[in-house]
C-alpha cells in the first residue's frame, strides 16, 4: 500500500514510532508524517507512504487542523502538559488564593482573545531547534531555554464544557500552533494558570478521525492487498 493515509494514533507512541511501524508493515522505505502528535496526544496522524506521496508532506502540513483539548486550570506544568512537574498557580500578593474561580462568562471572553492572528511562545519542551539543538534536549540538560514568540493563526475556539478546574475546548487552527502553549496562555490570562491534560486531533484538512485507521486496521488492509 502506497499513498496518503490517516492513522488514528493512540496515546503512548511517538509519531516517529507510528511511521516506523507503517514502514515495517508496508516494506516502503520512504514514509513520513504531516505534523507531529506528542506521545500523550492521540488522533489523526497523516502518513505519506512512497516517494511520490512523501513529496506532498509540506503541503499537507499547511492544512487546517482541529483539536479537542482538555485543560486543567489552577496549576501550571513545566512542560505545559501532564508530563511535567506541577505547581499551584500563585497570584501576586496571595497565597494560592484562587477563589472565586473564573465563571463561564469570563472563560468565554478570554477564549475570544486567542482567536485570530496571534503571537505564541512555543513550549520549551518542544522539538524546535535552537543553535542546532532541540529545545527539549537543552531543557532536559538544565540549560536556560528562551523561546521567541511567533505568529500563528487560530480560526476558532469553541467552549465544549467548563467544570472547574477542567476546561474542554475545540480548536480550529492553521499550522504551527501548539495547543500546550494555548492551554498555558489561557490559564495565565484567566489569572489561575493551566496546562494541557488531554489532546485529540480530530481533523487534518479533509482527513477526519472517524475515518482514520488504527494500526491494527491498517495491518489488516495490508494483508488484503
Amino acid at each position: 500500500m502506497i499513498g496518503i493515509v490517516a492513522i488514528n494514533k493512540p496515546k503512548g507512541p511517538t509519531s516517529h514510532d507510528i511511521v516506523d511501524q507503517v514502514r515495517r508493515l508496508t516494506g516502503e522505505r520512504r514514509v513520513g508524517h504531516a505534523g507531529t502528535l506528542d506521545p500523550l496526544a492521540s488522533g489523526v496522524l497523516v502518513v505519506a507512504i512512497g516517494r511520490e506521496f512523501t513529496k506532498q508532506i509540506d503541503s499537507l502540513m499547511k492544512k487546517e487542523k482541529e483539536y479537542v483539548a482538555l485543560v486543567k486550570l489552577g496549576e501550571t506544568s513545566t512542560t505545559d502538559d501532564e508530563e511535567g512537574e506541577k505547581r499551584f498557580f500563585v497570584n501576586v500578593g496571595t497565597d494560592r488564593d484562587l477563589s472565586p474561580h473564573p465563571d463561564e462568562s469570563s472563560v468565554k471572553n478570554v477564549l475570544l482573545k486567542f482567536v485570530g492572528n496571534i503571537m505564541q511562545i512555543p513550549p520549551i519542551y518542544s522539538a524546535i531547534k535552537l543553535n542546532g539543538r532541540k529545545a527539549y534536549e537543552l531543557a532536559r540538560a538544565g540549560k536556560a531555554v528562551e523561546m521567541k514568540p511567533r505568529p500563528v493563526l487560530i480560526k476558532k475556539i469553541e467552549l465544549l464544557k467548563y467544570d472547574w478546574p477542567f476546561l474542554e475546548i475545540r480548536v480550529m487552527c492553521g499550522p504551527g500552533v501548539y495547543i500546550r502553549s494555548l492551554a498555558r496562555d489561557i490559564g495565565e490570562k484567566l489569572g489561575v494558570g493551566g496546562y494541557l491534560i488531554e489532546l485529540i486531533r480530530t481533523r487534518v484538512g479533509n482527513f477526519i478521525l472517524e475515518k482514520a485507521l488504527t494500526l491494527e486496521q491498517f495491518k489488516e488492509k495490508q494483508g488484503d492487498n
